[in-house]
């Protein structure tokens, strides 16, 4: 699919124009500065690589060139509180469900990775939203996707050095996945860049609904592999340990723990095998 194609399936949503480059630090924070200028809704970057990609925690983010779908999304949600705090969750939902439709068996796991559950967890996808005010008032949510395509050397030795715990938390970060290791055939990047832009343009038209939100929340529920399990979550407040129950109706997740329920907002989550709680 060439980049003229992209565009024409994108017609009609809210995405456009779709910048394509070859190389750039961080596709986020391109964005951020095109919001800063005023650019408008609808902006897309995709890059073949990235020198300064990242996730949660400053954690970097490997992808040599033509390896991964790199991308990020302008918004200006209206209703900026709840549309804001869903975004990153309705992102990693529709790069899910893109996934899920080329065959692939990944669920979410809180706050924004997905993942493959067998025959061990492992990471195929990752969503860093970062909401920016600028000197107008006008708000902006960047959006940022990362989707391991193929397998490389770089990712094989992700996989080595994320065998050792990270000595804050106690736990290794899961070690990445390709999305062709795990689907008879991985799509172009162009396919599932469309596959994924179209679903979440469908779940942003529906933000700022009630109707549309509890939807939402009802799919993250449906498609969560955190949900169930205990856990152990590292705050910037410490660490809270217990059995994930829910979601609340702004994506935080809720934790049953033996001092009673906690809702967080945002943190790393573990999931914690039978007996290590």
């Amino acid at each position: 699919m060439t980049p003229d194609e992209v565009r024409d399936f994108l017609v009609g949503t809210v995405f456009g124009p779709v910048r394509f480059v070859g190389g750039t630090g961080s596709t986020n924070a391109d964005l951020l500065a095109d919001a800063r200028a005023g650019a408008p809704e609808g902006l897309v970057i995709v890059a073949d690589h990235q020198t300064a990609g990242r996730g949660r925690r400053g954690r970097s983010w490997v992808a040599p060139a033509g390896s991964a779908l790199l991308a990020s999304v302008l918004l200006r949600p209206r209703r900026t509180t709840g549309a804001a705090a869903l975004l990153s969750p309705a992102t990693a939902l529709a790069v899910r469900d893109a996934c899920a439709a080329a065959g692939a068996d990944v669920r979410l796991k809180w706050p924004n990775d997905v993942i493959a559950t067998a025959p061990g967890e492992a990471k195929l996808a990752g969503v860093l939203a970062e909401l920016q005010v600028g000197p107008d008032g006008r708000v902006a949510v960047v959006a940022g996707f990362g989707v391991n395509l193929r397998s490389h050397a770089a990712l094989a030795s992700a996989v080595a050095a994320d065998a050792g715990a990270e000595p804050e938390s106690g736990f290794a970060p899961l070690p990445p996945v390709a999305l062709e290791a795990i689907t008879d055939h991985a799509p172009h990047r162009n396919e599932l860049l469309v596959a994924v832009l179209l679903r979440l343009d469908a779940w942003y038209r529906r933000l700022g609904e009630p109707a549309g939100e509890r939807d939402l929340l009802d799919e993250l529920r449906r498609n969560s592999a955190t949900l169930g399990c205990h856990v152990r979550v590292l705050t910037p407040g410490g660490a809270v340990t217990g059995r994930a129950e829910d979601l609340t109706v702004d994506g935080r997740l809720l934790v049953a723990t033996r001092d009673g329920p906690v809702a967080i907002a945002a943190g790393d989550c573990h999931h914690l095998r039978s007996g290590s709680a």
